[in-house]
């Protein structure tokens, strides 16, 4: 398992920007998409911003056949897919079936399908549920409809834990390109903008209620007070680099050089949260001094505990205002599953253009002993980055990308 995998394609479905391009200019000039919802009428909620992606029309993108049957979160995904294939240069046929699989993160499923169809069954009856409902709503049916829409009949799954599964997911993918597998789809895309999704989220009781865009999710700030939820993510095409160089790959990102991933002890245990093993593991896996990292794109919660946790773990391993600190989800929101992918791709462009993107509208604590970017991008070379996230309940993940022609 000594292949190296190495990410060719990239796709974007961002609140503040659709297509890699559009996206990676609106981070840079601290474009915030934080608005009100209005997707639905969020007035009776305690909660009323998000991070939409607007102006998207699947019927631009994919046939008709596909839009009765799948979820905004699967119509997503299939367009990041598409445009994913088209960035790596790759068409149907071009590679074997069973040498191309999908592995996908998904949060919470097709929310917003499976709310009109309960809707249909409470409202007119049984006979008005759409057989669609069997599968759209499920937490693997962005796997299954792009593994059938490219051909692809290789290995393939789906990771649930919340944010930590974009990165699960592309640690995943790369344990099967080093185990044999040519080429991978892998990364997350969530979308449950919706009253039923919306209740689920405010569950978690971490969900800002401020009105205000630019004051509604400040994480490393005195002012946290919670996150804004999101939709949207990214999907990659993962590679062995042999076969990529191979086939005449046009460019390739960089490489995904090491992951960690661990489960935080029960609050009452008095045992450390598992962020700074996580971080540990990856770098060790990379084969990587903390030294060697250039840039620690976080999780940032904007809970002020979790907060505190994470710069506690970032300080821990890399020494108090050791490496610049950057969270570009301040300006999307916490995409779920999505933003872990999203993520990592953002590093990968961090890596090809020497830039740091900023942490826009926080004001970093003191107390949290952070480097963190703020107000506007960093330039600076970038040969490594770690990407932090964390699931709901416990889950930490890290992974290492660094430039596809490390010194």
């Amino acid at each position: 398992m000594t292949a190296r995998a190495v990410v060719t394609g990239i796709g974007v479905t961002a609140p503040n920007g659709l297509g890699t391009a559009a996206y990676w200019a609106a981070t840079l000039r601290g474009e915030s998409a934080i608005r009100p919802v209005s997707r639905f009428t969020p007035d009776r909620y305690p909660a009323r911003l998000a991070g939409e992606i607007r102006g998207f029309s699947a019927a631009e993108h994919l046939p008709g056949r596909l839009l009765p049957q799948t979820d905004r979160m699967t119509q997503l995904a299939l367009v990041a897919t598409d445009w994913a294939l088209a960035d790596a240069g790759v068409r149907a046929g071009d590679l074997p079936e069973y040498d191309m699989g999908v592995v996908t993160a998904s949060s919470s499923g097709g929310f917003e399908f499976g709310q009109g169809e309960l809707r249909n069954l409470w409202s007119q009856g049984s006979q008005y549920v759409s057989a669609y409902q069997s599968f759209a709503w499920f937490y693997a049916v962005n796997t299954g409809q792009i593994s059938i829409r490219n051909g692809m009949r290789g290995p393939c799954g789906a990771l649930v834990s919340d944010q930590a599964g974009g990165l699960d997911a592309v640690a995943q993918a790369r344990r099967h390109v080093r185990q044999g597998t040519r080429l991978m789809i892998t990364g997350g895309v969530d979308a449950s903008i919706c009253p039923w999704g919306w209740v689920a989220q405010l569950a978690s009781r971490r969900l800002s209620t401020s009105e205000q865009p630019d004051r509604a999710y400040l994480p490393f700030d005195a002012g946290a007070c919670g996150h804004v939820p999101a939709e949207g993510g990214a999907l990659l095409v993962v590679e062995d680099a042999d076969s990529a160089r191979d086939r005449g790959a046009a460019t390739v990102y960089g490489e995904i050089a090491g992951y960690g991933t661990t489960f935080d002890p029960h609050p009452d245990s008095g045992r450390e949260p598992g962020m700074r093993r996580a971080i540990e593991l990856a770098l060790a896996d990379a084969g990587l001094a903390p030294d060697d990292v250039d840039v620690v794109f976080a999780d940032a919660a904007g809970v002020p505990e979790q907060d505190r946790i994470e710069a506690a773990a970032i300080a821990a391993v890399f020494g108090p205002l050791g490496v610049p600190v950057t969270a570009p989800k301040t300006m999307t929101g916490r995409l779920c599953s999505g933003a872990g992918a999203l993520d990592v791709v953002t590093a990968l462009l961090a890596v090809r253009d020497s830039v740091v993107p900023p942490t826009v509208h926080v004001t970093p604590a003191a107390e949290h002993g952070l480097d963190l970017v703020t107000e506007r991008p960093r330039r600076l070379p970038v040969r490594a980055a770690l990407v932090l996230a964390r699931g709901y309940g416990g889950f930490n993940s890290a992974v290492v990308v660094r430039s596809p022609h490390p010194q």
